[in-house]
């Protein structure tokens, strides 16, 4: 997928990823590689909230796709909308290069308790 992330904290995390190599057969941008973006970036930063006691995992998403990108980069940025002991959510905006809108989505995690990691 290539992304790279560029900021990440409980807060807030914002990470880019090429269009090319992420594309689906008419060039544009593929709807599930920016749901992989979204997920990524929400999931991090839910697991940054969980620390040390809890981790993440991914339980639902959405994503609504606004336009298409044939070339360049997207960026997402992750912040929360619900940041709980057991739930956290995150809206996560996918921009293009030139700062438009390309995808809205968000991601919910289970925090579960580290304990249950060796389950």
């Amino acid at each position: 997928m290539g992304i790279a992330y560029l900021e990440a904290s409980a807060q807030r995390v914002v990470a880019r990823m090429p269009v090319e190599g992420n594309t689906q057969p008419a060039g544009l941008l593929h709807g599930g590689a920016s749901c992989v973006l979204a997920e990524s970036v929400g999931s991090v930063a839910a697991n940054l909230h969980g620390q040390p006691d809890r981790f993440a995992v991914g339980i639902d998403i959405n994503a609504t796709h606004h336009r298409g990108v044939r070339e360049g980069h997207v960026t997402a940025t992750a912040t929360p909308a619900h940041q709980g002991q057991t739930f956290a959510t995150y809206d996560v905006i996918i921009t293009g290069d030139d700062g438009r809108k390309v995808c809205t989505a968000r991601i919910t995690c289970y925090l579960r308790a580290a304990a249950a990691r060796t389950s």
